[in-house]
């Protein structure tokens, strides 16, 4: 019976991925993130610049700078917090962040959300199968992010607790590949 909740699971997420998400390489292409086509053949900088609805994440990439490293050739899996993911935090963290004396801070969050790697939908659904039902992650900071399922939609959960849904996946990039997300996820 678990074989078979998690087959259906992956048989969901993977025609979710198929449908409106778009699958490069498939014929389909990217989705629109924040109002802007993605383009498969731009790196991840170049891609996120164009979301309106990343601008807070794109600012705090250029304070850390990590620009170099998100336009180098990878291959990274980004899980992208939105303008609203970063506004849900406590008021002011974000400004606090952004101060060049906390850089080092600010570097460990960001590349808490980075992957090393290509993880698209069906890799991630086979690395959450593969794991009874959830995937322990490695991140570029060196800490870990755990996939699982939820009601048909991939749920990432931070070293703190905290989880973000997966709101846009498979946005693929020339390095990489993007999962837009709703809320940030803390390091440990």
């Amino acid at each position: 019976m678990k074989k078979l909740v998690i087959a259906l699971g992956v048989s969901v997420l993977l025609g979710a991925c198929a449908g409106g998400m778009g699958m490069s390489g498939s014929g389909a292409s990217n989705p629109m993130v924040g109002g802007a086509a993605m383009y498969p053949t731009k790196d991840i900088v170049d891609n996120a610049v164009n979301s309106k609805d990343h601008t807070t994440l794109v600012a705090a990439v250029k304070a850390a700078d990590l620009v170099g490293t998100l336009k180098s050739a990878g291959p990274f899996t980004v899980f992208a917090p939105t303008n609203a993911a970063f506004a849900a935090l406590p008021a002011g963290t974000v400004d606090t962040l952004l101060k060049p004396e906390n850089k080092p801070t600010l570097v460990k969050v960001l590349t808490y959300h980075v992957v090393p790697g290509k993880m698209d939908g069906p890799a991630l659904m086979s690395a959450i199968n593969a794991g009874g039902g959830k995937a322990v992650l490695k991140t570029a900071s060196g800490g870990t992010l755990t996939a699982t399922m939820s009601g048909g939609n991939v749920m990432v959960t931070d070293a703190k607790g905290g989880t973000a849904m997966v709101t846009i996946a498979n946005v693929y990039q020339s390095n990489g590949v993007i999962h837009v997300v709703n809320k940030v996820l803390l390091p440990g």
